[in-house]
């Protein structure tokens, strides 16, 4: 199995992808998002370690007994989305330039937002992947409204 790095405060964070072909999610993964190859195992199972987090793929399948009503599919329609990857970068448009150069079919090219620029890609099953730019001036933006306790950099 592969090694998580040691969870700071007793949870790591990882994003399973339900894939139709394992290995071509391997290689887009790996060779267009430049993660690194950590695990593959029996029936597929996949590790790649992306930036500070791990993208666990693997085949779809039916309930399980700890999950008796849940089925485990690619996007049915790719335009309805429920929840997708967040990739947050230093220099957005240097990375959509590599990236589109290795593959990445990008929806739109990276654009200007209030406090960030962003654009979205999608992974070969059609999963959607954002990535983005900070560009508040005083760091990563944090909104105001957000309690003191669930916002980075503020004391309790």
């Amino acid at each position: 199995m592969a090694e998580l790095p040691p969870p700071p405060e007793g949870i790591v964070l990882a994003h399973f992808i339900v894939s139709n072909d394992v290995e071509r999610s391997r290689r887009f993964y790996t060779g267009v998002l430049g993660g690194r190859l950590a695990y593959s195992g029996p029936g597929g199972l996949t590790y790649v370690a992306l930036a500070n987090s791990w993208i666990i793929i693997n085949v779809g399948g039916g309930p399980t007994d700890d999950k008796p009503s849940v089925t485990l599919e690619t996007p049915r329609d790719p335009d309805r989305v429920s929840s997708f990857l967040n990739i947050r970068v230093k220099d957005i448009h240097a990375l959509y330039t590599e990236w589109s150069a290795r593959g990445a079919q990008f929806l739109t090219p990276p654009k200007q937002h209030e406090y960030e620029i962003r654009c979205y890609i999608r992974d070969p099953d059609g999963h959607l992947i954002e990535v983005g730019q900070t560009t508040d001036p005083d760091g990563d933006w944090v909104p105001a409204h957000w309690p003191p306790s669930t916002r980075t950099g503020d004391s309790q």
